[in-house]
């Protein structure tokens, strides 16, 4: 069986990552992340038919994205990768979002990175392929700098795999791409989902990928100022930040641990304010803070609470402190609880210090009785 042209990073020990590429480019679109992604994982990036060095007769005019899907599956089976991580762009992102709806049990987490769960109807898409068809790929080419990057950033390795694509194959691609629309898929993923969106990107702007986290239960979201449509190759270090927080072994299950104790509206808030300047910030409390200490089962969630508000008083954090008061009581902290604590700094941490906690301890459990 043929398959689609593919190139492995890392140790083939190491948790498996699949790197989907965007129409027109090759996995020369993850040059900049890849090797940097391999450090920790066997990063297997591919190329669509038609495009790099896959094949062109692995797809045919009226293809689909389940095809596509199909295709790298086959390549995961030919590697012995039953599981694996997945990102992609683009139309790569779509093949994501179909396995992930239709062949979950082959997912450990997915990025879909500007992308969308449909691309604007199919009318663009049909038109194109009839246009790709008729006149080759030439035109189309000379304007991919202005549809997939800002400013006057370019790749011309990529420039040059779009102008050098197969045209039935990349027509096939469109093809697939009029086809899709899982909107009404969206709430059945249950991987743990990441979605990047370009804020400069016209192709997929912020609106497709923020439609998807709405709907997907508790994917995160990540806009990244500056980036267009190829944002691995435009802006690497903050796909790649992304995507270390999203896949790191400690994130995930710190993240669920944050939603428990925090709640998932304040998480939500934390995460709508992040950028690619406090995104490894945010990984940091992710990975370590939730996913290593609040994790610890020597002392219960109850107790580590108790030690939080102490600390966060004799620092004078009563920002911090409102936010763990609620946490507190999520906890199973009663109000009288919460008082004998601050009593007790009051000991240890001065009567100035707990006079203000206890003030903003008051106000939260006012506000949370509703009696404020």
């Amino acid at each position: 069986m043929t398959l689609l042209n593919h190139l492995a990073e890392g140790s083939a020990s190491a948790p498996p990552l699949l790197l989907g590429p965007s129409l027109g480019t090759s996995y020369a679109l993850w040059d900049e992340v890849a090797p940097e992604l391999s450090i920790s994982h066997r990063v297997v990036r591919w190329d669509l038919p038609g495009h790099g060095g896959s094949a062109t007769g692995l797809i045919e005019a009226g293809a689909t994205v389940g095809d596509l899907a199909g295709l790298v599956l086959a390549l995961a089976d030919s590697l012995g990768i039953e599981r694996f991580a997945y990102a992609g762009v683009s139309l790569g992102g779509a093949v994501g979002l179909h396995l992930a709806v239709h062949r979950p049990e082959r997912l450990s987490s997915l990025a879909v990175i500007c992308s969308s769960a449909h691309f604007n109807g199919s009318r663009p898409w049909e038109e194109r392929a009839a246009l790709v068809r008729r006149e080759g790929l030439a035109g189309l080419a000379e304007n991919a700098g202005a549809r997939w990057f800002a400013g006057d950033f370019t790749v011309p390795r990529l420039v040059r795999d779009h102008r050098d694509a197969d045209p039935e194959a990349y027509a096939a691609c469109c093809d697939a791409l009029a086809a899709f629309d899982l909107r009404d898929r969206l709430a059945e993923i249950t991987v743990p989902t990441l979605l990047v969106a370009g804020r400069e990107d016209p192709a997929t702007p912020p609106a497709h990928l923020r439609e998807i986290a709405d709907a997907v239960p508790r994917a995160t979201l990540v806009e990244l100022p500056g980036a267009s449509h190829l944002a691995p190759a435009q802006c690497p270090e903050a796909v790649l930040t992304a995507l270390r927080a999203h896949l790191g072994p400690g994130a995930p299950r710190g993240m669920a641990v944050r939603r428990e104790v925090l709640g998932d509206a304040h998480v939500d808030r934390a995460q709508a304010r992040q950028t690619p300047f406090t995104a490894r910030f945010q990984d940091f409390i992710s990975r370590y803070a939730w996913g290593e200490i609040w994790t610890d089962p020597t002392l219960s969630r109850r107790e580590r609470s108790m030690i939080t508000l102490t600390a966060l008083v004799a620092h004078g954090h009563y920002d911090e402190l409102a936010m763990h008061v609620r946490a507190a009581r999520r906890g199973g902290l009663t109000p009288e609880e919460i008082g004998a604590v601050l009593l007790q700094t009051a000991v240890y941490c001065g009567v100035p210090a707990a006079n203000s906690a206890f003030a903003t301890a008051q106000r939260v459990l006012a506000e949370e009785d509703g009696t404020a």
